[in-house]
């Protein structure tokens, strides 16, 4: 693995741990040449998914894009990023055990708010507030009625 600083062609693992769920490795890495470490991820590599949006347009499944959009719904709560790359993985991997090869934007975010309602309420209203294009108070209003009455059951 090359430096991502000096572009030395042979780091070295510090340490090596697998992730939560197993789908992935995290590697810590050192370069002997400039000293600098870095994290990777070694993941196996799956079949190609496609989304298909309500437009009908298609497009592949990007993990980077999922986490963005995660990342940014995440931003200034308590949701750490192994908390996100989990919750990528196990989208992910739920897609792939379906066993198609497309899938429609509606279920994949709709996958994707389930498991963040269960981990922190801001990011979840915050994801649904974009995915489901929230355009009025009411909108919000109803959302925040869905979260209270899942808190009841």
């Amino acid at each position: 693995m090359k430096c991502i600083k000096c572009d030395f062609g042979d780091t070295r693992v510090i340490e090596s741990r697998s992730s939560g769920d197993g789908s992935s490795t995290r590697r810590r890495r050192e370069c002997p040449e400039c000293k600098e470490r870095f994290t990777t991820y070694e993941r196996i590599e799956m079949p190609q998914l496609v989304v298909v949006k309500s437009s009908g347009t298609r497009e592949i499944f990007s993990r980077e894009k999922l986490m963005s959009g995660l990342l940014r719904a995440c931003e200034k709560t308590a949701v750490t990023a192994l908390q996100i790359e989990n919750l990528v993985a196990e989208v992910e991997k739920e897609l792939i055990d379906l066993g198609d090869t497309e899938v429609a934007s509606n279920n994949l975010g709709q996958m994707v708010i389930e498991k963040l309602a269960d981990i922190n309420e801001v990011a979840y209203v915050r994801f649904a507030s974009v995915y489901r294009r929230f355009d009025t108070l009411a909108s919000f209003e109803k959302e925040l009625e869905l979260i209270r009455s899942r808190k009841n059951k």
